[in-house]
């Protein structure tokens, strides 16, 4: 029987000059990305070495929330700081009532890279499907930088491809770097080489790009660019 693919979308804004040299991503884990009926769903949120299983430190995020239809409701408040080996992470809850496509997200704090002399911002999101709605999963968040799913990002078996769309300030953008990796949770996937850690394509010019998943498990995708923004 063929494993079943889950995902993670996240969207890292460069906010510097320097060029993006990236091996971690924010993620935002739910306890399942299909459910069948109503219920409490737990949610994690993290800024993680996905394959290499290694988190650091991430601080009390700027935002997190749920999207559901035409509402949005803000999970901050509630989130509990996790700790696990060194690194600092958040839990998260909530209860899922009705049928629908739920955006779970997250905007971090600015995070400092000195090797890359710049700041970075990881906006991260998931899509959940309750009670078989199967609609609302190609909803935009709105950020400034944003993967549109156009493949349904759950409900994949292994093997499949998954195609999304990269927007930076609602246009398609062209030509960015896109990161792939795999969450190795149990930390026992064996790694021939460090080129097979994070998996690397680019955008076609209507900033689209396609991805076969080799086997099942959590995926994270992240789309790169560089902000006209300046922090000091």
């Amino acid at each position: 029987m063929k494993s079943i693919l889950k995902l993670i979308l996240t969207m890292s804004l460069i906010l510097g000059l320097a060029a993006p040299a990236l091996a971690h991503f924010g993620m935002v884990i739910p306890d399942k990305n299909i459910m069948e009926r109503p219920g409490e769903l737990g949610l994690e949120f993290r800024f993680w070495h996905p394959m290499e299983n290694s988190g650091m430190d991430l601080a009390k995020p700027k935002a997190a929330g749920v999207v559901w239809e035409d509402k949005r409701i803000d999970l901050l408040p509630s989130l509990k700081q996790m700790k696990e080996g060194k690194a600092v992470w958040w839990k998260g809850s909530y209860k899922v009532k009705k049928p629908g496509d739920y955006i779970f997200y997250m905007e971090p704090q600015p995070y400092w890279e000195p090797a890359e002399d710049c700041f970075i911002i990881h906006y991260t999101k998931t899509i959940v499907d309750a009670l078989n709605a199967e609609e609302g999963w190609d909803q935009p968040l709105g950020t400034k930088i944003e993967i549109i799913p156009l493949t349904r990002p759950y409900g994949l078996w292994a093997g499949n491809s998954f195609t999304g769309k990269v927007l930076y300030k609602g246009a398609p953008l062209a030509n960015a770097d896109v990161e792939v990796e795999f969450y190795n949770s149990k930390g026992d996937m064996e790694i021939p080489s460090p080129s097979y850690v994070t998996q690397v394509l680019r955008t076609d010019a209507g900033g689209v790009f396609t991805f076969a998943l080799p086997f099942g498990g959590w995926w994270g995708f992240a789309a790169l660019t560089t902000d006209d923004e300046k922090m000091n």
